[in-house]
């Protein structure tokens, strides 16, 4: 007979493997490819020690002369704060109880609940590992209300829950429901009137203002990284290039070869928006030539670049191409995904005046990397 212990044994001991495999490796194919540690966490913070430069103790000499005077390479030490990452699943009362003569039954509800999981997780992560860490989906345009016209659709989905800051900090709002996203017309509608709409006032993620993970946006912006200032450490700031261009294979080839040249890097995973897609197909069939086509981790199929993985993700931003060196990235974490327990060992919790039961993943982590100059973005790339 199906119980809420057997259920949690369930969740603990069958699916809380197989939800960590997919979270990591299946929600998107730039976080298949970045290895995740549990080295350099200390505390509530990741700090670590990233080499810059060269090992200086090198040179020629006299047969009988002095040898080079040695000097090691260059540290620093990055410090950033490990972000909390939540999903939940949730379970009706009445659906277990409906369930307690068929574990099938029960398998098939708790298989729909963690496919939901993993589609929510897919949009979620993805949008973080290109964002900048704020948890700014885009800004108003206008003073339009319901559908609102904002700054970037594709961070917007159906179901979303948000709150709105004014451009000095404040928040003027909170929990808005986006009910309908218009991505011809750049407008996204809420289960109701936003307060305090003004133009250029941000729209963020419930709760999630400033303690997002350190993604692209954040690693290709400006300002101090990782604790470090950029105008004292050059390298900290990545190859970025305005082409304002039509697409080629040159434009391509030569931001990988300036990153192997300048920083010693292997790019080997490109990552570019829809637009950028279609100019790369329109480029290969104006010259008649086949696209070549990969096969990355997490089963991922997409084309490739003289061997590149080139993959369209939704978050990249319009005009942009990404051109990496994933090996420098690394996902720190403090453990991987678990389920939060009560005193008592529950994973499943009542939710409070409500017949329904809720079980929490969370993963504490934040994505560092070692060598930014080694990361290139071409933007404002155009389509012939």
């Amino acid at each position: 007979m199906l119980t809420l212990n057997n259920a949690e044994n369930a969740l603990k001991t069958i699916y809380l493997g197989a939800v960590t495999d997919l979270l990591n490796v299946k929600t998107n194919p730039l976080l298949s490819k970045i290895e995740q540690t549990t080295s350099d966490v200390w505390g509530k913070e990741i700090r670590k020690a990233a080499k810059f430069g060269i090992n200086g103790g090198i040179g020629a000499g006299d047969e009988d002369g002095n040898l080079p005077a040695p000097h090691s390479s260059e540290y620093v030490q990055f410090v950033t704060t490990l972000k909390n990452l939540y999903g939940q699943i949730e379970i009706s009362d009445k659906a277990i109880r409906a369930s307690q003569d068929g574990r099938g039954v029960f398998t098939d509800l708790l298989n729909s609940e963690l496919e939901d999981l993993l589609n929510a997780s897919k949009f979620n992560l993805g949008r973080m590992l290109y964002g900048d860490g704020t948890g700014r989906l885009g800004v108003f345009k206008t003073t339009d209300v319901n559908p609102c016209y904002v700054s970037n659709v594709q961070n917007f989905t159906e179901g979303l829950v948000v709150d709105i800051y004014t451009t000095a900090g404040v928040m003027v709002d909170s929990g808005l429901v986006v009910t309908k996203v218009d991505r011809q017309e750049k407008t996204v509608t809420f289960n109701r009137e936003p307060q305090g709409m003004a133009i250029n006032n941000g729209i963020y993620v419930q709760g999630s203002k400033g303690k997002e993970i350190t993604g692209l946006g954040a690693i290709f912006g400006s300002g101090d990284l990782y604790g470090l200032s950029r105008d004292q450490y050059k390298w900290l700031t990545p190859y970025n290039k305005n082409v304002a261009d039509v697409l080629d294979e040159t434009m391509i080839q030569e931001a990988i070869d300036h990153l192997e040249i300048t920083a010693g890097s292997t790019v080997d995973f490109i990552s570019c928006s829809a637009d950028v897609k279609y100019a790369y197909q329109e480029y290969m069939a104006q010259y008649k030539r086949n696209i070549e086509m990969t096969e990355i981790n997490g089963g991922f199929k997409t084309m490739s670049f003289n061997g590149i993985p080139l993959v369209y993700d939704r978050f990249v931003g319009e005009g942009t191409m990404y051109l990496l060196d994933t090996s420098c990235f690394h996902l720190h974490q403090l453990c991987d995904w678990r389920f939060l327990e009560s005193e008592n060992g529950k994973i499943l919790r009542q939710t409070q005046g409500k017949p329904t039961y809720t079980a929490t993943l969370v993963k504490y982590c934040d994505l560092i990397c070692d060598k930014p100059n080694g990361q290139g973005r071409l933007i404002n790339i155009m389509r012939a």
